[in-house]
């Protein structure tokens, strides 16, 4: 090979190695993708809006056992983004997803940064499953074990906290004024 070649080849893996350290320095310093987050709600914590009231009872007493502010998904986008990229949620609220069908749903922790318990919740109002303690940022689904038509995601711990348990009830309102919690 002549020197010229030499030369040239040189000049070329210098500069290749140059960009892709700058390249590598721009992922780095935060400015580049992270996590394949959207940058529209990457550094936003979403505040809670109050649209109703949901009541957990117990199933053969009737009683209730909590009471908490929900926030309503029930369309696809709201369905879709959820408790996504929130980072707090408070005490005594959580999140409603009103499904188009009563069937097995399956929810996912993917860019959900607060531990939740998944509650399940048929036609009938009838709490048929309990994913307590799901995992923040998975991937994997958690699934209702019977059709479900309803949602209501909590703070993790809540369920047990509250003493709610498969068979027992929901019971709801909506006001559908966007309140910002206290």
């Amino acid at each position: 090979m002549s020197e010229r070649k030499k030369s040239y080849r040189g000049i070329f893996l210098i500069g290749l190695l140059i960009i892709a350290t700058a390249v590598g320095a721009y992922f780095l310093s935060g400015s580049g993708a992270k996590s394949g987050m959207s940058a529209e709600y990457e550094s936003v914590d979403i505040p809670f809006r109050r649209q109703g009231e949901l009541f957990f009872t117990g199933g053969q007493s009737g009683d209730t056992l909590a009471v908490i502010d929900i926030e309503v998904a029930d369309d696809d986008r709201l369905r879709a983004l959820g408790l996504m990229y929130r980072r707090s949620l408070p005490e005594n609220a959580g999140m409603l997803f009103i499904q188009s069908m009563e069937e097995i749903q399956s929810f996912w922790m993917k860019n959900t940064y607060i531990p939740l318990d998944m509650i399940f919740v048929n036609a009938d109002r009838v709490i048929v499953t309990i994913h307590a303690n799901t995992a923040p940022l998975k991937e994997w689904s958690y699934a209702s074990a019977e059709p479900a038509l309803y949602v209501v995601e909590v703070n993790a711990g809540f369920a047990s906290r509250h003493g709610i348990r498969t068979g027992d009830g929901i019971a709801f309102s909506l006001s559908r004024r966007d309140q910002a919690a206290p």
